[in-house]
């Protein structure tokens, strides 16, 4: 690990004030672009000049608005490939989702979730091999995710408020579009048949969402059957942690409001 000192740190500071790019300080100095996203999120919010950093308010607690379209999605994504960590050098704890960058797409609609259902508070993406996190701090993380809890989700009881629930069984797709996103694919199968004496190859689509927890595969699994997807479980072994999606009418109609990653 790279530890960057005092003056390397006013250096960029001083450049990103004066209007350079994040990217562009990166370069100059030879420091991770994640890390000087957080130097200048940081100072902005010393400074006071992150939006909302005053007042920010929570749709649990104050009651404002919630864009529950964005939520539902979010919360898909949270499930599959999220966790809200607090560490130690933090004051405000953080939902970090990780995006593969071989699917770019997701990770906008991931950020742009964010912004949706977080919109007093900046998002910041920090590079990892072979993906990025997109994150977003607030200190109403918890209000908004009560499934947080010590140790892997696969370990304990995942279950939804009944809130949350009447938010998801309000907007179905976007909860599933946010786990297939996450946990989730498309993929194409092909198989062979003799047609007229003639062997002829035919494809289809097929979506698998894959989880460890049974708690979260049946909450996929309800949001399917409210849609009228159907699916069947795909045992590895004495595992049954694949859900997979084949008939060609529920194909379809993933296709319409889901699709592939992109």
């Amino acid at each position: 690990m790279n530890f960057h000192g005092m003056e390397v740190r006013q250096k960029a500071l001083t450049l990103l004030r004066g209007g350079a790019r994040n990217a562009d300080v990166a370069r100059t100095l030879g420091v991770p672009l994640g890390t000087v996203s957080y130097w200048l999120h940081m100072d902005r919010s010393k400074r006071g000049e992150c939006p909302g950093s005053h007042d920010p308010t929570c749709p649990r607690c104050d009651g404002r608005p919630l864009d529950e379209a964005a939520y539902s999605y979010l919360l898909g994504q949270y499930l599959g490939d999220g966790h809200v960590s607090h560490y130690s050098g933090h004051r405000v704890p953080n939902l970090m989702i990780t995006c593969a960058d071989a699917w770019p797409g997701t990770a906008e609609e991931t950020e742009a979730a964010m912004r949706a259902v977080f919109p007093d508070n900046r998002t910041c993406r920090v590079q990892r091999i072979g993906c990025h996190n997109v994150k977003v701090y607030s200190k109403h993380l918890l209000c908004l995710f009560p499934q947080h809890g010590p140790g892997k989700k696969h370990d304990r009881k995942i279950a939804l408020e009944p809130w949350q629930q009447e938010i998801v069984d309000a907007h179905p797709w976007e909860f599933i579009q946010g786990l297939i996103h996450s946990d989730g694919c498309r993929i194409t199968n092909w198989t062979t048949r003799l047609v007229g004496g003639e062997r002829k190859r035919y494809e289809y689509p097929r979506y698998f969402f894959t989880n460890k927890s049974d708690d979260i595969r049946k909450l996929f699994t309800d949001a399917l059957d409210l849609v009228g997807v159907e699916w069947t479980t795909l045992a590895r072994g004495s595992d049954p942690f694949n859900t997979s999606i084949a008939r060609r009418a529920s194909t379809a109609l993933m296709d319409a409001h889901v699709g592939p990653k992109y």
